[in-house]
């Protein structure tokens, strides 16, 4: 006889999987894959972040990120400028068009959430999300960057 899994990381994977899909479908509207949200997202977080630094923090590839910038630039959304002490590092910007559909996105996005999260009383809701990110400090601390306590 097998034994049921008991793996908190396989259950979160499998979270992280369904609310990745729900977002993704969330997004369509708008045109936005999940990578380009998370790039327009970080760009809105710090005006001038490089994408190397949103890519980490999005906890996502820099191929992943590139691409999801390339995207948003060519859309006029997000804006890449060098700094006079360091041409090499792009910076990204979100443009007015890139806030505008930010919010919009965002307020979306919060409805997918929280009817996700609709199961759980508040009180639960309070406690998983402070687990999870004592989880994330763990695993990915510049991440961090995003959340307040």
């Amino acid at each position: 006889m097998t034994r049921p899994v008991r793996s908190t990381s396989y259950v979160a994977w499998q979270i992280g999987e369904i609310a990745a899909s729900r977002i993704e479908r969330t997004l369509r509207p708008f045109q936005l894959t999940l990578a380009q949200y998370s790039a327009l997202v970080q760009a809105v977080l710090e005006q001038g972040i490089s994408s190397a630094t949103a890519a980490r923090r999005a906890s996502i590839t820099p191929q992943s990120m590139g691409s999801a910038v390339n995207r948003l630039i060519d859309r006029e959304l997000l804006e890449r400028r060098t700094t006079p002490g360091d041409r090499r590092t792009g910076r990204l910007y979100a443009t007015e068009a890139g806030l505008r559909l930010a919010t919009e996105a965002r307020t979306a996005v919060d409805l997918t959430h929280a009817e996700a999260l609709q199961v759980l009383t508040p009180a639960e809701q309070g406690q998983a999300h402070s687990l999870l990110l004592k989880l994330l400090k763990s695993l990915n601390p510049s991440a961090m960057a995003n959340y307040t306590a």
